[in-house]
């Protein structure tokens, strides 16, 4: 399975910005999509979540401000961020994995194909 992000930028504090992620390859082994986020000096941290039922998990910091969704048709899954604030300046990595019950859908360990990244800037 290969990731490749895209939709990243500069935007100003309060901005808007969608980020889009396209899956290629066997998409079979995937029913789980995330995204991360990594700023430099500090670890990687989920952002979203989308479980193979549709449900959305966010980070509390971007609760309220954050949207994932995902084009099934397309094996792209977005992430729709607005009222962007300067801390949320990072690389943003999208990821899949296979659904496992009682794991934690934002534990970056739990994933397994990974994308290249793309950075966001706030300032």
């Amino acid at each position: 399975v290969q990731l490749v992000e895209s939709g990243g930028g500069s935007v100003q504090p309060g901005g808007t910005l969608r980020l889009s992620c396209v899956a290629s390859g066997d998409t079979a082994s995937y029913n789980v999509w995330g995204w991360f986020r990594q700023a430099p000096g500090k670890e990687r941290e989920g952002v979203a979540s989308l479980d193979t039922g549709g449900t959305p998990k966010y980070a509390d910091a971007v609760k309220g401000r954050f949207t994932i969704s995902e084009d099934t048709a397309k094996n792209t899954v977005y992430l729709q961020m607005s009222s962007l604030k300067p801390e949320d300046t990072a690389m943003y990595y999208c990821a899949a994995r296979r659904f496992r019950a009682g794991t934690y859908p934002l534990d970056a360990n739990q994933y397994n194909y990974w994308g290249q990244g793309t950075q966001v800037t706030v300032s």
